[in-house]
């Protein structure tokens, strides 16, 4: 059975009963395992708030979990990954981790990657989130994004989205 990351988001695994949505779905087609990214990138989440981990990442906690991820994954897999875990998936991807299939969710952090990954990729974003990622980003890398209409940052938490990614990825590989 094919192995499929799935990267948390800022928040890592403390405010993620979401991702059940994803791994019960996923685990019937994939070998799942899913990662902490605040775990990976080693934050520091006694001040667990948005800016103070956001703060973290940016500065030194993506190229510490690229690293990290880099060190734990040594077979070829196909990667989910959930805003700031997306990041880290194309970073990781780029740096030698063997990834066939990218599923980056909400990774409005790709708008700043000049470098994409070989391999086959898929994002998705709502159309509402302030810092999504342009369409010249996309047309440079030609990629053609599924944006949802009237949906903010955080869209891939509700149940309905989680299927239709799910179903997409399965279709996919």
């Amino acid at each position: 059975m094919e192995k499929l990351i799935v990267l948390s988001d800022l928040w890592g695994v403390k405010n993620s009963s979401w991702i059940e949505s994803y791994t019960t779905i996923l685990k019937g087609y994939f070998e799942v395992k899913f990662y902490d990214c605040c775990k990976l990138g080693e934050l520091d989440i006694t001040d667990y708030s948005e800016e103070n981990i956001h703060q973290q990442f940016i500065n030194g906690g993506i190229d510490k979990a690229v690293e990290n991820l880099i060190k734990k994954e040594k077979e070829t897999i196909s990667v989910l990954g959930f805003s700031i875990g997306g990041s880290i998936a194309w970073k990781a991807a780029c740096q030698g981790l063997k990834v066939i299939n990218l599923t980056a969710v909400s990774s409005t952090r790709l708008r700043n990657e000049s470098i994409e990954p070989n391999c086959s990729i898929k994002l998705f974003y709502g159309d509402k989130d302030p810092f999504k990622t342009q369409k010249d980003w996309f047309d440079h890398f030609e990629l053609n994004p599924k944006i949802y209409n009237h949906e903010s940052h955080d869209f891939y938490m509700k149940q309905e989205i989680a299927i239709e990614i799910c179903n997409q990825i399965i279709k996919n590989n």
